[in-house]
């Protein structure tokens, strides 16, 4: 079992992140953010698959007008995502954001950075610090050489110190980079060292199978270490694919369930169905069950209920017919034809029977 790291917990427009509070799953939209009907859409999506925090970029002005609009009608906390422009800060936090995320090392001046800090403090707003490659110090790039994960831990170190001397506590921090493991050994070294809420991730991860592998192992690594808050698996693909993975590597490390997870065993020479197919049918169909439920889908009848035996139900396929199984007893022959259907009709009174919710 994971032992988490004992961080101090902040408040998210009411999301709790660290402390025993559960790992807190955030995306990011893709939307224009001044695209108000576009960004509140994909707000919506995103959190009927699970994210519980959303970030939105304020590259320009009419973004961070829009953004009172968003907050009003967004169902999860909204986080102003700002980088250069200051006066983006104020005017996000005026609108009435939930958090503000800035790279100190973009902004540049100390007193700007205080004096947005010391604004989200009068108005009871979060606020979460970004390190990572791009925007280190210059001074640090001198001493270092290169953004490693020692100067990248130094960075937020240093800033994290500047925000309590500024009495304002209510933040977390995220470092990162898309050399994952320099952005393990940076995280660790700052976990080490604070009792600060982390964000992790792996930044510029790609697309596709590389991507989510990429973002899996590094914050798999983490969270196994005890280590990471709240996190965002940065893809470049829908944002719901972010939080759909998201939720299968902390399934994978038993620390949030949601969701149907299917059970598939891998292909072989002894299967006697097309169970691509088949898995893609069962999975697609149970989209849309929001509890968790294990559901099994296996090639053959060898082993097959005894490998399974933990699903909550499922099905071992053979030539022309499959046991349907629950909990490891089967408990009904069906044609090839209809063994979709008669699973799919168990998993339905098992819902409405466990009040589970579709």
């Amino acid at each position: 079992m994971v032992q988490r790291r004992k961080s101090r917990q902040i408040d998210v427009g009411g999301v709790k992140i660290g402390g025993d509070a559960p790992v807190v799953v955030q995306s990011m939209t893709s939307t224009k953010t001044h695209d108000v009907e576009a960004t509140l859409s994909q707000i919506r999506r995103l959190a009927q698959a699970g994210c519980e925090i959303v970030r939105v970029a304020v590259p320009h002005q009419e973004d961070a007008q829009a953004l009172g609009e968003i907050v009003k009608e967004s169902p999860i906390p909204v986080i102003a995502d700002i980088h250069f422009a200051p006066k983006y800060a104020f005017i996000s936090m005026e609108q009435g954001v939930h958090c503000v995320r800035i790279n100190p090392g973009n902004i540049g001046k100390e007193e700007v950075v205080r004096d947005i800090v010391q604004e989200a403090k009068l108005k009871g707003i979060a606020m979460r610090i970004g390190v990572n490659s791009g925007s280190l110090e210059k001074e640090l790039l001198e001493k270092y050489g290169y953004p490693c994960a020692e100067a990248l831990a130094e960075s937020a170190l240093r800033w994290s110190e500047r925000f309590e001397a500024w009495g304002f506590y209510n933040f977390k921090v995220s470092i990162k980079g898309s050399n994952v493991l320099e952005n393990v050994k940076a995280n660790t070294e700052f976990a080490k060292r604070t009792d600060i809420p982390l964000h992790i991730g792996i930044t510029e991860a790609g697309m596709g199978t590389k991507g989510i592998i990429k973002s899996s192992v590094g914050i798999g690594i983490l969270l196994h270490m005890g280590i990471g808050d709240t996190v965002r698996v940065s893809l470049t693909d829908d944002p719901v694919v972010e939080v759909e993975t998201a939720y299968e590597i902390l399934r994978a490390l038993g620390l949030r369930y949601r969701g149907v997870e299917i059970i598939a065993c891998p292909t072989c020479g002894r299967i006697e169905v097309d169970l691509e197919r088949v898995v893609k049918e069962v999975e697609g169909k149970l989209k849309g069950i929001k509890a968790p439920l294990k559901v099994a889908v296996m090639g053959c009848v060898v082993n097959a209920i005894g490998e399974a035996k933990e699903a909550d139900i499922g099905l071992a396929c053979g030539r022309g017919f499959a046991w349907l199984f629950k909990k490891g007893r089967p408990i009904k022959k069906v044609d090839e034809s209809q063994m979709t259907q008669e699973l799919l009709r168990e998993i339905e009174d098992m819902v409405q029977r466990e009040n589970i919710y579709l």
